[in-house]
């Protein structure tokens, strides 16, 4: 069963659109998380992308094709040699002259020198801001499955670009977290309606409902929980009363006093003694008195049993 990060990524392949700016934001989103540039002959420029994700991989090379020009375009295929590891596949820009064409559209190359810090230049619309979040988390994005613990993180081995992504998503007013990991840089969302919200906003709509879905169960499952906590308590003060009461009854019966009450408490104390399971609302019924008559009759039992001398009891 593919992850659901993998889920994710496969909704965010399928989906295209009209704008060019938005289309070379999301390109360029993926090839920084995902890419090295790669030098031939005559100062020209290549790219290497590499990702597990086979849609992921297609979309890549859709975009490569449409943005690129001139490019000439392959790709490869690594097995994976162990059982449940996915397979390697890498896009190659063979490197050419019309090469550098991309790369200064992408914002990567200017005035004959790379620009390994940062593609603010192509982020002034928010629909590009928002294709680039979609690339980022296409190229090196993951989040949990709804039933589980809410995360959703965006790893790079870059910092300048953890810090553009945080950045982004901090303008955009989301709780965004920013720490390092190992050789890594993460951005991460920890709460339920930050990684809906993103996941809306980069148009993952099938992630979105499944969200949606698992959130009602859980809301559902923790509501059944409460309710069955509470009843569980009400049934053991239920159990802690009927103990008291029988507990003072006994006394009474001890001290043979039982025999010697008054009609209405003697019914009680009988009644009590031969039901101990059953709660005060049910002794009520039986005796056909109400909740609150019986509680005061208990509590009159209760008191009697207290007066007794310390010799009887």
């Amino acid at each position: 069963m593919p992850s659901f990060a993998t889920e994710v990524k496969n909704e965010l392949a399928r989906l295209s659109y009209d704008r060019s700016c938005c289309r070379t934001a999301e390109l360029a989103a993926l090839l920084r998380m995902g890419a090295t540039i790669t030098f031939g002959l005559r100062r020209t420029f290549g790219l290497n992308f590499t990702t597990k994700n086979a849609a992921v991989a297609r979309k890549t090379l859709q975009l490569l094709k449409s943005e690129g020009g001139g490019i000439r375009t392959e790709i490869t295929v690594r097995r994976a040699r162990q059982l449940n590891k996915n397979n390697n596949y890498t896009v190659r820009v063979v490197p050419s002259p019309d090469v550098a064409g991309l790369l200064e559209t992408l914002g990567f190359l200017h005035d004959d020198s790379l620009n390994m810090d940062t593609d603010m230049a192509i982020l002034k619309k928010n629909c590009c801001r928002v294709a680039y979040l979609r690339g980022a988390f296409q190229g090196g994005g993951s989040v949990n499955r709804p039933e589980a613990s809410y995360h959703l993180e965006l790893v790079t081995g870059s910092y300048s670009l953890g810090k553009l992504l945080y950045t982004l998503l901090k303008r955009m007013d989301f709780p965004v977290g920013f720490i390092d990991r190992k050789d890594d840089y993460v951005v991460y969302l920890k709460e339920g309606d930050a990684v809906m919200d993103f996941l809306a906003m980069i148009q993952a709509d099938e992630a979105v409902e499944a969200f949606e879905v698992a959130r009602n169960v859980k809301e559902v499952r923790e509501q059944v929980n409460r309710l069955v906590n509470c009843e569980t308590a009400n049934l053991q003060k239920t159990v802690d009363a009927a103990g008291r009461q029988l507990e003072a009854i006994r006394r009474l019966q001890a001290a043979e006093v039982i025999p010697r009450l008054p009609k209405k408490l003697r019914q009680t104390a009988e009644q009590r003694l031969a039901h101990p399971d059953a709660s005060l609302a049910e002794l009520a019924d039986m005796l056909g008195v109400s909740k609150s008559g019986m509680n005061h009759r208990m509590r009159k039992l209760r008191e009697l049993a207290e007066e007794l001398p310390a010799a009887q009891l």
